[in-house]
């Protein structure tokens, strides 16, 4: 069998093209694990209002159970974690940016101190994906000046 110049050009050529798609789905592989754990760094999105006699905390949580959701605030930090395991795709996977686990503090602009770690400092409700937290404000006092 005799291999002609141009079928050996052709082979070559497709050979190329199945290395750069190679290399082309391992760098959109790559951008998606990176685009990932910039969502889980920058995620989730809060808002903090005074509401009255509270401070009210509102957190985009959205996917998360309520099961796996932890809220804690020591002193004036506010720690949110949420965790979810990975849903199995048994098709091929484009992008994967939904982040699946999430580790922030907050500073808050009151503190809170109490000895026991286990009291309530505040209420929270999660529905449709958001938690709003409710934390009553520390009593203050005005000062008169004489």
């Amino acid at each position: 069998m005799r291999i002609r110049r141009k079928d050996l050009y052709q082979f070559r050529q497709h050979e190329c093209m199945g290395l750069g798609q190679y290399m082309a789905k391992e760098f959109m592989k790559e951008l998606g694990n990176r685009s990932k754990e910039f969502y889980e760094f920058v995620m989730p999105a809060i808002d903090m209002i005074e509401d009255g006699n509270d401070l009210m905390v509102i957190i985009d949580l959205p996917g998360f159970a309520k099961k796996d959701i932890r809220l804690r605030i020591v002193g004036n930090l506010l720690s949110i974690n949420a965790k979810r395991e990975p849903e199995e795709n048994t098709g091929t996977v484009y992008y994967r940016q939904r982040p699946s686990l999430i580790e922030r503090k907050i500073i808050l602009p009151i503190s809170l101190d109490h000895e026991d770690d286990e009291k309530v400092v505040g209420t929270a409700k999660y529905v449709d994906g958001v938690v709003i937290l409710k934390v009553p404000l520390p009593m203050t006092s005005n000062i008169p000046i004489i």
